[in-house]
């Protein structure tokens, strides 16, 4: 362990929420009245950061870098991760998993910078994000001395830093009856803790929802959205070309407003436990919705499954922090072949959080109506089955006639041994 009295200077992954503020002046308090350097990344959490500087500095912090990373967290994390189709344990859609690398990388750079002593995070030790931050620093300073205020101090509870916030006239913004754990980006909003973590309870969506809405206030008329992808990626939304960023935005509010794209789920975390979370992913889930549907077009039959067994490999490597790894580089550069012909235009309807398809238009599809249809037709030939059928199914047939007479194809076995 690094010798407190080393460390001068520290740059502190800060968001401004209840761990990070009380951190500040616990390094100060803790580590020789230190310069903490507050960083920010941006990846679409629309907080108000001349608010959030004012209260890191009022905190004890020298100064806050407000890092915009949105346009390389959607081309470079987002939609690789959608283009996989990796939903960790077939739900998840990986919200606060692939945003925590780019962060990573953001304050080893300034780290590097300001000629920093340590890397400091606020992640506690029982959960996924303390793996994800560390590891992908690692990835870009292996050698770089990591802080991680939770495994370390007296606090042991959020009531404690409620306590210690109040001692050191630290404001916040939040009381500890409305404090659930909560991560903000451009893909989604996650909700964590307090009634929560009991599963007994259902969710007051109410109190907590703020990208969507629930179903049953969802209007009462459906909403149609028509999405083109090339190569795997979104390209126009209702016909309008937009960059990710703003697709992404504008699909939120369309989505949302119809209920879309709420789960409640328990989920297997890295450390052992698990734990119960709401997540809010409105855009995400009808992307994944619409991508999914046109690779059934426009993926052979092979390619389709084999991606499937791919896809959850890929989510659980980015769920574990484990974005830089060869392994994740190379199921990408397989993904990234898959989606050369993805392309086309996938339209839906969005009713009382409900995605119901209204259609899908590709010219890569391989599904042939000529081949496909019920009625006649001169491009199949329906007694090529019999043949086919027979040869697929010879195994089942050898061993059926092996159970029925056992004796007789021993003795003919041991007929074709002795010759």
């Amino acid at each position: 362990m690094v010798a407190k009295e080393s460390i001068k200077k520290v740059v502190l992954a800060y968001s401004g929420g209840l761990d990070t503020s009380v951190i500040i002046p616990w390094l100060k308090e803790n580590y020789n009245n230190c310069e903490v350097i507050a960083v920010v990344g941006d990846v679409g959490q629309g907080d108000d950061y001349s608010r959030l500087e004012e209260k890191a500095i009022n905190c004890g912090a020298s100064k806050l870098y407000v890092a915009d990373l949105k346009k390389e967290f959607v081309e470079d994390f987002i939609w690789p991760t959608l283009q996989a189709g990796a939903k960790y344990e077939g739900q998840y859609l990986l919200g606060t998993s692939f945003a925590r690398p780019i962060i990573a990388r953001r304050m080893v750079e300034i780290a590097h910078l300001e000629n920093a002593d340590a890397i400091v995070h606020g992640a506690t030790g029982k959960g996924n994000d303390q793996v994800r931050f560390e590891v992908g620093i690692r990835e870009f300073d292996p050698n770089i001395t990591i802080i991680a205020p939770w495994r370390e101090w007296e606090l042991t509870s959020r009531e404690d830093e409620f306590a210690y916030a109040a001692a050191h006239n630290v404001p916040l913004p939040i009381t500890l009856e409305t404090n659930y754990s909560k991560d903000k980006n451009l893909w989604h909003l996650s909700h964590e803790g307090l009634d929560l973590e009991l599963t007994a309870n259902e969710p007051n969506y109410d109190k907590i929802l703020e990208m969507c809405v629930t179903p049953e206030k969802a209007p009462d008329e459906a909403t149609y959205v028509t999405l083109e992808f090339k190569q795997g990626k979104p390209v126009s939304l209702n016909g309008e070309v937009l960059d990710g960023i703003a697709l992404i935005e504008k699909l939120n509010v369309i989505a949302g407003a119809n209920g879309v794209g709420i789960i409640d789920i328990v989920e297997n975390r890295l450390v052992g436990m698990k734990s119960r979370g709401v997540y809010e992913t409105p855009a995400g889930t009808v992307l994944y919705h619409a991508h999914d549907k046109l690779e059934q077009l426009c993926l052979d039959k092979d390619t389709f499954q084999y991606k499937q067994t791919l896809s959850s490999k890929y989510a659980e490597l980015v769920y574990n922090g484990l974005w830089y790894t060869p392994l994740r580089k190379a199921l990408a550069a397989f993904v990234d072949e898959t989606q050369k012909n993805v392309e086309g235009f996938v339209k839906m309807k969005l009713y009382k959080g409900n995605i119901i398809d209204a259609g899908v238009v590709s010219a890569k599809s391989l599904y042939s109506e000529s081949f496909a249809t019920f009625e006649s037709d001169d491009v199949y030939n329906h007694t090529d089955a019999a043949g086919f059928i027979r040869l697929f199914g010879l195994p089942t047939s050898i061993r059926v006639m092996k159970e029925q007479a056992p004796n007789q194809a021993t003795h003919e076995a041991l007929g074709d041994l002795l010759k």
